[in-house]
């Protein structure tokens, strides 16, 4: 039941002197380093293998093994890592030596994944974010801290727990805890149902895995230099089709594909989700867990959190689904969302999502599900304009051919289907844009193959972006972005009144356009 409370042991870390020492990652890891960097070099392994077998020096391949595997060792050995009162730092490389640091107020999240290799040997993968997004940069990566050391990490970085009466805390605590308080309390927001895997099918993960199995089973037969043709399955299937109709191979082809994306789909959601848990920390942080073979435990400070944004794909929105991510700075958006650490809430029922964004925003006066002001006329013409002549061009385009003897006539009529789905778009992108302001919530919603709605604190905008383009300009439009530091980093208001763009802008963040206002009193003196 959501809202249940039960203890759970925090992490207590040692105290750190001033002159903190340099800490090492756990040597287990030099049982892994070896392996992972062996298992991504076999494409090439395979190919030089070969190419070594046919010129009759096969031990080339047992010799290019030596630089790969030295190479992974050598990095236990040049990464050190430690936390003062002030700073965390990491140190890495030999030639050339990198030494990162960052205040340790600006920790974010921390983010702890532990894949099999790992969980085989007790060990960890921490990223340590620290408010820049991983379009850039990754953020301060620990690859090898035991289970123990990375809970202790996390208490010293996000909770700042130390016992109480110790002389020097490892960062700035915000509170101190005697024996006794060392028992915390989470709260329990949401947990994986086994009925939500029914809206898997409806995400891409699939095809994202069944075109990276492709990719990588070109890979191998491109390195190998063996033909798709010499490969028993893949010719028979070949000799199949060759003697079918083309309308049942497109369609026995289009049925296994979707059976594969289907199971595909199924799988990567039970392999990411697994156990998956979302609860609140007493000490004041977010934490997330899942995963089957890999797991993964995120943890997200409640003060960073700058609100909520509820994706839908096209797909998982026609079955009532909808997935939760977090607005907060620190987070890893750059990389997708189900890869990233800004997941709050797989696919699941979208009334699920609803109920949990009210738990984690924990503002009753700013529901996900409030009505939207819609954006008028001449914003819903623009949605036709913009789809439907596109598609009337496109669709003229192949008749013409089609007349000329140049394209199959029944790609033409098939065109026709053109204008009629560009109208079914342009109404669903206008049913899909609106806003509203209520309490410290900005709410913008846009977009209809992904529809995606936010609710960003008003407290986290730190600018405004107003774009007019020349169609925009003629029609009395224009597009407000609100820029910040968390997320995405910039959120869209699209197809606004210009004066109501305006007014929308001062009312969220009074005081931050008001030198750029023109007031009618004021044009009245200038006169």
């Amino acid at each position: 039941m959501s809202g249940e409370l039960y203890p759970v042991v925090a992490a207590m870390p040692d105290p750190v002197a001033p002159d903190a020492q340099w800490r090492r990652l756990s040597p287990r890891m030099l049982l892994i380093h070896p392996i992972r960097e062996v298992g991504r070099a076999i494409p090439a392994l395979v190919g030089i293998f070969f190419a070594s077998s046919s010129s009759g020096h096969s031990t080339w391949s047992a010799l290019a093994l030596i630089p790969v595997v030295g190479l992974s060792m050598l990095r236990w050995f040049t990464t050190r890592y430690r936390i003062s009162p002030d700073q965390l730092q990491l140190r890495t490389g030999l030639l050339p030596r990198r030494t990162m640091s960052t205040p340790a107020d600006r920790v974010r999240t921390v983010d702890v994944t532990a894949h099999a290799l790992h969980r085989a040997l007790g060990l960890t993968r921490v990223v340590i974010g620290t408010g820049i997004s991983d379009r850039k940069r990754e953020g301060l990566v620990l690859d090898g801290l035991t289970a123990e050391a990375a809970g202790r990490l996390r208490a010293e970085l996000l909770h700042r727990l130390v016992p109480a009466g110790s002389a020097v805390p490892a960062v700035q605590p915000a509170v101190q805890l005697s024996v006794p308080q060392l028992l915390v309390a989470e709260q329990r927001i949401a947990e994986l149902d086994p009925r939500w895997v029914r809206y898997a099918p409806f995400t891409l993960s699939g095809a994202v895995t069944a075109l990276a199995i492709l990719g990588f089973a070109w890979r191998i037969i491109d390195q190998t230099q063996v033909s798709a043709g010499d490969v028993s399955a893949v010719r028979s299937v070949t000799d199949h089709l060759r003697h079918t109709p083309i309308w049942l191979d497109a369609v026995q082809l289009s049925l296994g594909g979707l059976l594969a994306v289907t199971v595909l789909s199924v799988l990567g959601y039970l392999l990411a989700f697994w156990n998956f848990r979302l609860t609140r920390h007493s000490g004041g942080s977010l934490h997330i867990s899942r995963g089957l073979i890999t797991t993964r435990a995120t943890s997200i400070e409640e003060r960073r959190l700058r609100g909520v944004e509820l994706s839908e794909l096209l797909p998982l929105r026609l079955v009532g689904g909808a997935r939760l991510l977090a607005v907060a700075t620190g987070l890893r958006v750059g990389r997708g969302a189900e890869r990233g650490g800004s997941l709050l809430l797989p696919a699941s029922p979208l009334a699920e999502a609803r109920r949990v964004s009210a738990e984690v925003l924990n503002d009753p006066a700013s529901p996900i599900d409030l009505a939207l002001q819609a954006h008028g006329p001449i914003a819903l013409r623009r949605r036709y304009v913009r789809a439907v002549l596109p598609a009337v061009l496109v669709t003229a385009g192949l008749v013409w051919l089609a007349s000329t003897g140049r394209l199959a006539g029944w790609l033409a009529a098939t065109a026709l289907l053109l204008p009629v789905l560009a109208v079914l778009l342009a109404r669903d992108r206008y049913r899909s844009l609106g806003h509203a302001r209520t309490g410290r919530y900005l709410h913008t919603q846009f977009g209809s193959l992904v529809r995606r709605r936010v609710l960003l604190q008003t407290e986290g905008i730190i600018g405004w972006n107003l774009r007019e383009s020349f169609f925009q300009r003629r029609a009395g439009l224009a597009t407000l972005t609100a820029t910040t530091a968390a997320g995405r980093q910039s959120y869209r208001v699209t197809d606004l009144a210009l004066p109501i763009a305006l007014e929308l802008a001062d009312a969220a963040v009074p005081g931050l356009l008001t030198e750029f206002l023109v007031h009618p009193s004021d044009t009245i003196h200038g006169s």
